[in-house]
């Protein structure tokens, strides 16, 4: 991972929005008190929709089980 001072991702703000939204690369911003990641609004999104979804009791089941099913069997016939 990038790792920058505050500083430096200060000069760098917009270059470093731009990047971080087309690599999906996180950057790590450091200051003389605490430290963050800069990530891409998409990318958040993601981690806040697994995180939501993961907390569904059962989900993570369904979602392994839907993984392992073969596409030519999740087609049903549809009776109009």
């Amino acid at each position: 991972m990038t790792c920058l001072t505050a500083t430096e991702a200060r000069t760098k703000l917009y270059r470093l929005l731009d990047e971080v939204s087309i690599s999906h690369k996180p950057v790590q911003i450091t200051g003389k008190r605490n430290s963050a990641v800069l990530i891409s609004d998409e990318d958040w999104q993601s981690i806040q929709e697994t995180l939501y979804l993961s907390s569904i009791p059962g989900m993570r089941e369904s979602i392994i089980k839907g993984l392992k099913t073969p596409v030519e069997d999740c087609f049903e016939e549809l009776s109009w």
